[in-house]
């Protein structure tokens, strides 16, 4: 799923302003996560209202029977 979802979800989020890093990755078992660094909070709202992810990539998740979580937005405390 994510090697079809990431055609068009890439282009879609390269566009998006404000994007500092993102990154995708599946575990063995198949669980996913997305985690991407934005330059202010506003920036990584629009990831809520990104069209490729609330209709697409819900759309192609749920034929694949994956059930997507809501997008949370953490605050970064800390870096290394």
């Amino acid at each position: 799923m994510t090697e079809v979802t990431g055609r068009y979800l890439i282009p879609a989020i390269k566009k998006l302003p404000g994007l500092v890093s993102y990154y995708a990755g599946v575990a063995p078992d198949g669980s996913v996560v997305h985690v991407s660094v934005w330059e202010s909070d506003e920036h990584a709202r629009q990831m809520s209202r990104l069209k490729e992810i609330i209709v697409d990539a819900r759309q192609d998740a749920e034929r694949a029977g994956v059930t997507l979580t809501p997008i949370v937005n953490h605050p970064v405390e800390w870096t290394v």
